[in-house]
């Protein structure tokens, strides 16, 4: 029987993906960081609204040292995703960002006390590696171009910076959740997060803010707003089930859903050994993680 903790990480890499493709559509002649805040704040009204009717958990300090510790590493992974993608070829970071379930093997272990088994590690492995050969082989570089750009491309090292910083957020999200409740946790965390990057962003953009609705911004960014907060909800409930290295690293799964994405709507060639070698790790956390 196949755990809820896969469909629903299949979800949320399936809506990450599509808020991403979308939103590399949106960025074409607007604002990068406006565009990064239009994709959150319409996360506010769907997770505030549904506060007042939640049951409120008996939160405790472990909540919101999580949660105050998780959110300015949060914000600070975002606006160095937009600054990777401004700066430096996307053959050149999204491979970096494979590297996230790495990591994932270890900051688990010391924060959490999670184990996981040598299939599941091996799965882990395989996920990270194909994600990485997805995109690393289309440069001309090879496939050790993604890592050689760490000292020439401040794209690269703003995407190592990234990966780096997932590894503890999802960590810290997943102790925020078990001390609360994945509703709660996202009702709180989603909104906090926007109060954070709003000055950033609207500082950053300011030149365009009264030409927004005019330039179609607003409009551009709406579906991959509610993307984004479809693929947050699955998200908080998918780790709340299983490991943290074994949902994020089946969630880098989005990043062969871009790769089909950029086949069918960028024209892109996407790699089909890679995608074998990140299901063969799919399978092996399935079924033997």
């Amino acid at each position: 029987m196949i755990p809820l903790w896969f469909p629903l990480t299949l979800l949320s890499a399936f809506f990450l993906a599509t808020s991403d493709a979308l939103t590399k559509k949106a960025l074409a002649g607007h604002n990068e960081y406006l565009v990064a805040w239009l994709r959150l704040l319409p996360t506010l009204p769907l997770f505030l609204i549904p506060l007042p009717f939640l049951t409120i958990p008996a939160v405790g300090a472990e909540f919101y040292l999580c949660i105050f510790s998780a959110l300015p590493l949060e914000a600070l992974a975002i606006f160095l995703y937009i600054k990777a993608l401004k700066l430096s070829p996307l053959t050149l970071t999204l491979p970096l960002l494979s590297l996230t379930p790495l990591l994932l093997l270890v900051v688990p272990f010391l924060l959490l006390g999670e184990r996981i088994t040598p299939y599941g590690g091996a799965g882990v492995l395989l996920i990270a590696a194909g994600g990485y050969l997805l995109y690393a082989k289309r440069d001309r570089g090879g496939v050790l171009a993604p890592l050689r750009a760490l000292g020439a491309q401040k794209g690269a090292l703003c995407m190592l910076c990234v990966a780096a910083i997932y590894s503890v957020t999802s960590t810290l999200g997943k102790r925020a959740i078990a001390a609360s409740s994945p509703l709660f946790f996202a009702a709180c965390y989603l909104p906090l997060l926007v109060l954070i990057i709003s000055p950033i962003a609207l500082y950053k953009g300011r030149g365009e803010l009264r030409l927004m609705a005019q330039n179609g911004t607003l409009k551009a960014s709406a579906l991959p707003a509610l993307c984004y907060a479809i693929q947050v909800i699955a998200h908080v409930y998918a780790i709340n089930l299983t490991n943290v290295s074994y949902m994020v690293a089946v969630k880098r799964l989005s990043l062969l859903f871009g790769v089909m994405y950029g086949r069918y709507l960028f024209r892109e060639k996407g790699g089909i050994a890679a995608t074998l070698i990140m299901l063969a790790g799919v399978l092996l956390i399935v079924v033997a993680g």
